[in-house]
């Protein structure tokens, strides 16, 4: 059981308290399994939205395979569906109105199928004051690991 991974957003786990993590599949065009697959995707900015009940991704930019016959222009960032079960999106809804969070894409994989996945994060904003604590948290925890190292 291992996953390949094919991109991604750490700027989001910086930025994002993650809540709650789901894995949902993601709808697309041959061309764009081949160049994802090929690793040419970034979920910089990428985030999720509910649209008539159904759930997309927005923002995230797939590059034209090289080998393609043809692609259209502004097709590399354009809005892909995800695929969730009914109760997940309706959860969903309802953790978004309630508590204020948002759905950003964290990574994209290939799961042991040989399937291209999307895991989701349910997140809450970080505010200036927590960055700064988990980065003088993570320097610590570094300067503990050299002294160890150290000995």
């Amino acid at each position: 059981m291992s996953i390949k991974v094919l991109a991604q957003n750490k700027k989001a786990l910086f930025d994002y308290e993650i809540l709650d993590r789901l894995e949902a599949g993601i709808v697309l065009t041959g061309n764009e399994v081949k160049s994802a697959r090929a690793g040419h995707v970034s979920l910089v900015g990428a985030f999720g939205n509910i649209h008539q009940g159904e759930l997309f991704l927005i923002n995230c930019t797939i590059s034209p395979y090289s080998h393609a016959a043809e692609h259209k222009k502004g097709e590399e960032s354009r809005s892909r569906k995800l695929l969730i079960h009914k109760r997940e999106i309706n959860r969903l809804i309802g953790d978004i109105s309630r508590k204020g969070v948002t759905l950003v894409a964290l990574k994209m994989y290939l799961n042991d199928k040989n399937r291209i996945k999307v895991e989701i994060g349910i997140a809450k904003h970080k505010k200036a004051a927590s960055k700064k604590a988990a980065l003088k948290e993570r320097d610590i925890r570094r300067e503990t690991e050299r002294v160890w190292r150290g000995r």
